[in-house]
């Protein structure tokens, strides 16, 4: 079956370089697991927020950088996104196989596309994710 971006998605795609847009656009094409974008752009204050969960403020940790490729560059665009399964599944025994079909989908369309793109769950790239502590399953960014 296949499966397309909606509204909300799109829009969260704005301002993110046109390459990994079209790498998005590619995998949700290919795709056996239905997705959406949860996170484009962020603004260097949000990083900061999302830096200070689990730290000086409550709740669990969800990043480990200030650096985020997800904040606009010098050439204006965010060279990151996080993306999660439809339904949304964060805890159940299930999450990681949708997390790792969608990551197989964006490897293919960024190979496909001559894309180059790093995976948060498998920042080595050596096809084993999350196996030293690689917990970033909804992060896709550029690699170059």
């Amino acid at each position: 079956m296949p499966y397309a971006l909606g509204p909300t998605s799109r829009a969260r795609l704005q301002g993110v370089h046109p390459d990994l847009v079209k790498v998005v656009e590619r995998a949700i094409q290919i795709t056996d697991q239905d997705f959406m974008v949860l996170e484009g752009v962020r603004t260097a204050a949000r990083q900061r927020e999302l830096y200070a969960q689990g730290r000086t403020k409550p709740g669990k940790i969800v990043t480990w950088t200030l650096n985020s490729r997800h904040i606009p560059k010098a050439d204006g665009f965010g060279h990151a996104v996080d993306l999660a399964p439809l339904p949304l599944d964060w805890e159940g025994p299930t999450r990681f196989p949708k997390f790792d079909a969608i990551a197989k989908a964006m490897l293919v369309a960024a190979e496909d596309l001559g894309i180059p793109i790093r995976w948060g769950a498998d920042w080595d790239a050596d096809g084993k994710p999350r196996e030293r502590g690689e917990s970033d399953s909804p992060h896709f960014e550029l690699a170059r």
